[in-house]
Order: structure tokens, then sequence, then C-alpha cells
């Protein structure tokens, strides 16, 4: 390696960094916990029981916005926010509007894992709290969510890593996260292999720790589970 790439190496690590610190991080976590939410509601609303006509309404809304989401590329769904919500008078910075598309692909994903897991509990569980007088909410709040969570734990975990990846997808709406910074160190320098091969470095030492994370949280809820 010549001097000079090692020189823009050098100088565009620290950048790169307060780019991921600054904006990839923090937007991955405000779009998962937002999405985490949005998983949530939708999940439980998938697997009420539809006894009554308003519960039918937003099964419906529900079903068709997970279909929507899983149907369409992130790509196009950050575009129409962005470039497309304008032509109808709204209007947004670009933070937001990776943080508003970012959370509904969480929460249309996040929400068929919580599904699974609730759907996942035995139908005896459901049985033993009403028979002892609990409605449906309180079964689900107080014995099947707290048997559901520990299960989607493993594959939540996976997708909060690979929205770590999709912030990538912010730069395209001018976010100035760890890729964006890639982008103009990459056109200034016209060393492309370099500084995108040091991004890529930078993306896989962060999901790794998220990875080795992800392990200790298994191992926690894992006791948890042999406990009770």
């Amino acid at each position: 390696m010549t001097p000079e790439r090692a020189d823009i190496l050098i100088s565009s690590f620290w950048p790169m960094v307060v780019a991921t610190l600054q904006y990839t991080i923090p937007l991955a976590l405000a779009s998962f916990a937002i999405g985490l939410i949005i998983a949530v509601v939708t999940a439980v609303v998938r697997v009420m029981p539809r006894d009554a006509a308003w519960k039918k309404v937003l099964y419906a809304i529900a079903r068709v916005y997970v279909s929507m989401i899983r149907g369409t590329p992130m790509l196009v769904q950050i575009f129409i926010i962005f470039y497309g919500l304008p032509a109808v008078g709204v209007t947004l910075d670009p933070f937001p509007t990776a943080i508003i598309a970012f959370a509904l692909n969480v929460g249309a994903y996040a929400s068929e894992i919580i599904r699974a897991a609730i759907e996942s509990v035995e139908r005896g569980q459901w049985e033993a709290g009403y028979s002892g007088g609990m409605s449906y909410f309180q079964v689900l709040r107080y014995i099947v969510l707290p048997q559901a969570m520990p299960v989607s734990v493993p594959p939540l975990s996976n997708t909060f890593i690979s929205l770590v990846k999709d912030t990538s997808l912010a730069s395209l709406v001018l976010v100035t996260e760890l890729f964006r910074v890639a982008q103009a160190v990459a056109a200034r320098t016209y060393e492309f292999l370099l500084v995108y091969a040091e991004a890529a470095l930078i993306y896989w030492i962060v999901c790794l720790i998220l990875g080795l994370g992800q392990e200790r949280l298994e191992q926690y809820f894992n006791r948890y589970r042999n406990r009770h």
C-alpha cells in the first residue's frame, strides 16, 4: 500500500466512526424502538379474536400494512416518503424520513416474529387464565407475552442487526451516516474500493459487537426460561 492510500485510510476512518456514532447507531436505535411498538400492536391485532366489526377492520388494516411493507422494496418506501409526500404538501427532513421508513419496515417484519411467538404459546395457558377470571388482554399481558417475548429475542436481534446495515440506504436521502461519508470520501479521492472496503469493515465491527450482545441476551433469557 502506498503512503497516499494509507493517508486516505487514516484520514477517513475517524469521520466514518463519528458518522456511525452520530447517525447510524441513533438512527437504527430510534427506528427499531418505534418499529417494535408498531410490531407489538400489529401482532396483537392479528391474533386477537375478531368477534366484533371494529376488530375485523383493525385486522384488515394490519394485514394490508404488513403485506404492503413486505411486498415493496425499502428503497421505494424511503423515496415515496422523501420525494413523493411533498407532492401532497408533506415535506420531511432526511433524518425523520429515514426513521419513519425504517420504523414502518421493522414494524411489519417484527410483527410477524411476535405474532408467531404469541401463537407458539400453548392454548392451555390461555384457558388457564380464562378459568382464573382474567380477560383476553389480561391473559395476553400477564401470561402469554412474558412467555412469547423470550422466544422472539433471537429473530428480533437479527432484525436489529440487519437494520444497522440497512441504514446505508439513508444516504440516498442525504442523511450523513457512515455510508454517506464513505461516498463523499470516495468521490473526492477516487479510491472507491479502498474506502468502501473500510466502510464495510466498520459495519462488520459494529455488527460483530451487536452479535456478541445478542448472544448474551439469549443466554439471559435461556436462564430465565430454565428457572421457570
